[in-house]
């Protein structure tokens, strides 16, 4: 029998069965063809993980890693497609730090704290819009 087995891909890559599974049925991933049943895949579904858990890292969900994989004519380059979602995604991550920054500034001035009632502090003051 030739292909990969759903086990043998997922310690491969280092996933469990599930996620395999579930990649199948929101269409990440294709259909593997089935040998007495059992779901056969061939050498292309490594890569295809890898680039999916490598969006991941990089914070892309799973709508952008459609987009990533099927939301392209299919002779974009990967180059092509890398770029235009990680213009976006650089966009929303700057806007997440931003807002850390934000919130670490606020949690600094309330360890800085010493009222003694809620309604006098300072941290709290200086922080409404």
């Amino acid at each position: 029998m030739d292909g990969m087995t759903i086990g043998e891909v997922a310690r491969l890559v280092g996933v469990r069965t599930s996620t395999l599974r579930y990649y199948e049925s929101i269409g990440l991933l294709p259909a593997p063809r089935r040998a007495n049943g059992r779901r056969r895949y061939d050498s292309s579904v490594v890569q295809t993980l890898a680039v999916l858990q490598l969006a991941q890292r990089a914070g892309f969900t799973i709508a952008e890693m459609q987009t990533l994989l099927h939301g392209f004519e299919p002779d974009t380059p990967p180059a092509a497609r890398w770029r235009v979602l990680a213009r976006d995604k650089i966009i929303e991550l700057d806007a997440q730090i931003e807002r850390a920054q934000q919130m670490k500034r606020i949690l600094e001035a309330a360890l800085q704290c010493g009222c003694l009632r809620l309604e006098d502090c300072a941290a709290v003051i200086d922080q409404t819009p």
